[in-house]
């Protein structure tokens, strides 16, 4: 009697215990990941939670920054977040969007592909080293959140490049080739085609910045940032480009080590309060990008 077509033979069962194996060793990777993640959230959350409220976060620090709230430091990093990302965001896809789509294959557009992958890895203090030099001193506009802001936005800008420019190269060729058949310029092609099956991958290299610009701490401690500045509580117009602010990441910096006599959950809500907001507009990000791969074509 012959056998049954359908018979598990060795090879079969040998494959099978291989994708056991890789699912599991892939599982043990993502948990790795994944739960010192959640034990840091979860920790923030059991230490600082219970000083945050909404009169901590409307108000200024007070007494030596061992009571109040971070009404200061917060509006800071939200004036130092979006003005780098509104002149990095336009700047950085625009340049991708020549590398792209304009320039030629040649060795001078990969020297610069070359520079832009390079200066996405340098650390944060030499851009800040470099913040000082040009916008403080040579450029003449003095510590201030406009200083501040260029620099996070210079350090910003390699990142948004290359992301940009991986989402432009995504989009099929054909989708362009069928513009230019009836008649469109590039440009028309660009802006009615291109960019628009390409703006998740973009949103998404923009947004991942929040993350990085909300954290850093010695760019903006050389070029903007204070130990302390009292503002008026609850306004949301209480800086000016000029001004000098408070940020939070360098508040947690100087709370943990400056502060002497600090209330114990008072780091741990900074720190939830900073992660908080990123988090958020992460969260808020995932939804738009959704939205918009829903309405590809392709």
């Amino acid at each position: 009697m012959s056998a049954s077509p359908f018979t598990v033979t060795p090879l079969v069962r040998r494959n099978m215990r291989r994708e056991l194996v890789a699912r599991i060793v892939l599982g043990a990777m993502v948990a790795a990941m994944v739960l010192p993640l959640l034990a840091i959230i979860a920790y923030l959350v059991a230490k600082g939670a219970p000083l945050i409220s909404f009169k901590f976060l409307t108000t200024n620090p007070t007494h030596g920054m061992r009571e109040g709230g971070i009404w200061s430091a917060l509006l800071g990093t939200i004036y130092l977040v979006v003005i780098a990302l509104a002149v990095s965001a336009p700047i950085g896809v625009l340049c991708a969007v020549y590398l792209n789509e304009y320039a030629k294959d040649n060795w001078l557009t990969r020297m610069i592909n070359l520079a832009v992958v390079n200066l996405a890895g340098v650390p944060s203090i030499v851009h800040a080293l470099f913040g000082l030099g040009a916008f403080v001193l040579f450029a003449g506009i003095g510590r201030s959140i406009l200083a501040a802001s260029l620099t996070l936005a210079i350090m910003t800008l390699p990142v948004i490049i290359a992301s940009t420019k991986e989402a432009l190269a995504a989009v099929p060729m054909s989708f362009r080739e069928a513009c230019w058949n009836v008649g469109a310029s590039r440009w028309q092609t660009i802006w009615s085609i291109v960019l628009p099956n390409s703006l998740s991958g973009i949103l998404t290299g923009v947004i991942l910045q929040v993350s990085r610009t909300a954290g850093e701490t010695a760019p903006i401690m050389f070029t903007g940032a204070v130990f302390f500045k009292k503002i008026q509580p609850g306004t949301l117009f209480a800086y000016s480009l000029t001004d000098q602010c408070m940020a939070l990441s360098m508040h947690l910096y100087t709370v943990t080590t400056q502060v002497t006599n600090a209330p114990e959950p008072l780091p741990y809500a900074i720190a939830l309060v900073l992660l908080g907001a990123v988090l958020a507009v992460n969260a808020a990000s995932i939804v738009v990008r959704s939205l918009l791969r829903s309405r590809k074509k392709w």
